[in-house]
């Protein structure tokens, strides 16, 4: 007998002792018996298949994987500080999921400002005006406005940061308003940042500023600084002097990434941001708040922490949403099912990862069988390789149903986050329509209720991205080759891990 064979393709030599051969084979079936009970806990099924199937396929690395990758939840501690700031918020808004006159709202939309504000602990309110952004670079020209003319305090937070030609400018007017005595705070996702040309740059520039900067979710386990590395703060939002607020998909780069790869393929991010006013720039403070109190302990004392000033009626109503792995649901997600499932005519969805869960799917699919008018907006190229063949591996079921499906030219990355539903709602944020947005990204979403933004939202639709795409060809689609459905199948099994 030359050897004990484990498995088909891995034996142990005989030499060794049969204490350890039977030692490691208990320990194996000890692994997956437990994982069977342990793994399915609090997870969707398709989470937990995807760890057993990589658990069970290779135990030791399996099992190593999941205690450092597997709780899609931030720690206690953190989780803990969301939940004392949220009591703080109702206890601001005298626990009112909706601020000012409701009679003109529907009961679907009335329900879902009850259930944003019961998991996210922010009313929606009137009041409120937006002004959109589809170019990067102009934004942040607009926003290193607002900061020059800033008396009180700049908040700034997001996902991708790094000083370049491009955003050299406001950088300077944030370290101009630092110096004027304008309270200046700054996070920044340190994986998100970590990496890009000018990340560097930027890090030696706010240290040696004297500017009050931390990174989100930090990784640097030799300064006691650790959580799960996946887990992300996804949000982008720029708040000055309570007044005026920024928020959308796009981050504070270049717009071809600064990286080599990206110029070489001519890759240009298109991206969608809002300017915003009203009390959503206060609602937008108190998500800023929170996770600077994660992050650093301190809960500040700001106008904008006061009573939420807020009219009856009037103006632009809207509410937001965050969410992430500092919730115990998933925010996001809850709120765009419950709007697809109560459309009438149409949805529209625009997502550079568009990888659903069953539940997003079946909504979709649900609807356009239905009758509504389902446009999905995809980006005809991507910057992540994988995650773009497993949402390929969605489209067949998609136009099945009868989903329309665009794609957006290349090399243009489609990097715009936004949901239309029928003629009155409109969603813009940060979050993409995927796993990770739903459970391991701290996202921020803008939830708007009026009929006159949302033609504005329709008109961008068919003037800017609907000239820019071509619409997918079920048939065509069907007679690609082989070897890409096999391709598309194998990354659709990581999709809920991605």
């Amino acid at each position: 007998m030359r050897g004990l064979e484990i498995y088909p393709f891995f034996t142990i030599d005989q030499a060794w002792p049969n204490w350890l051969i039977f030692t490691l084979l208990a320990v194996d079936m000890i692994i997956r018996i437990v994982a069977l009970g342990w793994i399915p806990h609090n997870r969707r099924p398709s989470v937990a298949l995807g760890w057993l199937l990589a658990i069970f396929l290779i135990p030791y690395a399996g099992i190593l994987a999941f205690l450092l990758l597997g709780s899609a939840k931030l720690p206690k501690r953190r989780r803990d500080k969301q939940r004392l700031v949220n009591d703080i918020f109702r206890d601001q808004t005298d626990d009112q999921a909706i601020i000012g006159d409701t009679a003109h709202m529907s009961e679907p939309l009335s329900t879902a400002a009850q259930l944003n504000y019961d998991l996210g602990a922010l009313p929606m309110t009137h009041g409120n005006s937006f002004e959109l952004h589809t170019d990067n670079h102009a934004c942040m020209e607009a926003m290193a406005d607002r900061i020059d003319a800033a008396t009180s305090f700049v908040h700034f937070e997001f996902y991708i940061v790094a000083i370049d030609d491009t955003t050299r400018r406001l950088f300077e007017s944030l370290l101009a308003a630092h110096e004027r005595g304008v309270e200046v705070r700054i996070l920044i996702d340190h994986l998100g940042s970590l990496g890009y040309p000018g990340y560097s740059e930027l890090v030696k520039r706010l240290d040696s500023s004297g500017v009050a900067w931390r990174r989100a979710l930090p990784i640097r386990p030799w300064r006691g600084e650790y959580q799960r590395p996946d887990l992300r703060n996804h949000r982008k939002i720029l708040i000055v002097d309570a007044d005026v607020a920024f928020t959308g998909s796009q981050n504070i780069i270049d717009r071809s990434y600064n990286k080599r790869r990206n110029r070489r393929k001519g890759f240009q991010w298109m991206d969608l941001s809002l300017k915003c006013t009203g009390p959503v720039v206060d609602e937008l403070d108190a998500v800023f708040v929170t996770d600077w109190y994660s992050e650093t302990g301190e809960l500040f004392d700001e106008p904008s922490q006061g009573e939420l000033r807020a009219p009856q009626n009037g103006g632009i109503q809207a509410q937001v949403v965050p969410s992430g792995p500092g919730f115990e649901d998933e925010n996001n997600l809850r709120l765009f099912n419950h709007l697809i499932y109560n459309a009438n005519r149409s949805v529209v969805v625009c997502s550079p990862y568009f990888v659903p869960d069953e539940s997003l799917m079946h909504a979709l699919t649900t609807e356009a069988r239905s009758g509504v008018d389902v446009r999905l907006y995809v980006g005809e190229t991507s910057d992540h390789w994988v995650t773009q063949r497993a949402q390929q591996s969605y489209y067949a079921d998609l136009v099945r149903a009868g989903v329309r499906i665009f794609l957006y030219h290349a090399p243009t990355v489609l990097h715009s986050k936004f949901l239309m539903i029928d003629d009155e709602v409109s969603i813009i944020g940060s979050s993409n329509m995927d796993e990770r947005s739903f459970a391991m990204n701290m996202e921020v979403t803008m939830f708007i209720v009026d009929k006159e933004f949302t033609q504005r939202m329709y008109e961008l639709e068919a003037q800017r991205y609907a000239p820019n795409s071509v619409e997918l060809d079920a048939d065509e689609w069907s007679e690609r080759p082989l070897l890409h459905k096999y391709v598309e199948n194998v990354a659709r099994l990581t999709s809920s891990l991605l």
